[in-house]
């Protein structure tokens, strides 16, 4: 097989995201929301290790005639925002005006954030809150807190945005990956068992599903405060 097959089969891989999207999407229309978020974490899988491969196979190299990122972001930008946003209104979580503050705030902090071409720091993580909605949302249905403190964790995530704080990619961030390479697939393991389950309250899945998600909102934000010892690589991705 040929370079340039190899990393067209990679975008190709990439794009099967907008199938999982629209999935995800004819679920949510149907309020089958457990549906709606085990197709969203087939999408979250996808996105995991479609980067990964895209570098592997140096498709920007091999595959120009396809934009790569652009491509990315506009699947990210389904899977992690608008339907998430979309469930989270349409759900019994936020009653009457909150829904609505929330979607706004959601989707259009997003959509700049997504076009900020600042949002990624030197190595490789997220300056400010990276739009992962899918995340949080996902964590709300399981936990079911009061509707108050939706809206504040909506607000608090929206402006954590647009400022200098970091936030990991647990596969591309060097610094601590040993650890947060298997959290991220412990929060996608907790995740798929919560929609599995119907986010049964019972189920352990909501309390994996808070470590984790705690883990991968403060792990950039430690990082900032703890100063990187020798053996601390916060260099760029080698691959």
């Amino acid at each position: 097989m040929t370079a340039h097959m190899r990393a067209i089969l990679v975008h190709l891989f990439t794009a099967t995201g907008a199938v999982f999207a629209m999935l995800a999407m004819l679920a949510a229309v149907s309020e089958e929301w457990s549906l709606m978020f085990l197709w969203l974490v087939v999408a979250f899988f996808v996105d995991g290790i479609d980067g990964p491969l895209a570098r592997r196979f140096d498709v920007k190299r091999h595959a120009p005639e396809f934009d790569g990122v652009l491509l990315d972001l506009i699947i990210d930008y389904l899977t992690y925002v608008f339907i998430p946003a979309f469930a989270l209104f349409e759900s019994d979580l936020l009653p009457g005006w909150t829904g609505w503050v929330a979607i706004i705030l959601i989707t259009f902090a997003s959509v700049m954030y997504f076009a900020d071409n600042r949002m990624k720091t030197k190595d490789n993580s997220f300056a400010g809150f990276p739009g992962c909605w899918n995340m949080v949302v996902l964590v709300l249905f399981a936990v079911e807190p009061n509707f108050w403190v939706i809206l504040g964790i909506v607000t608090l995530l929206t402006g954590a945005m647009f400022t200098p704080l970091k936030f990991i990619h647990p596969v591309r961030t060097r610094r601590w990956r040993w650890f947060s390479l298997p959290m991220a697939l412990a929060w996608t393991f907790f995740a798929g068992w919560a929609a599995w389950v119907d986010f049964d309250p019972a189920s352990w899945a909501g309390w994996g599903l808070v470590i984790t998600s705690a883990y991968l909102i403060l792990a950039g934000i430690a990082q900032q405060i703890i100063p990187a010892r020798g053996g601390d690589d916060e260099g760029p991705e080698e691959a």
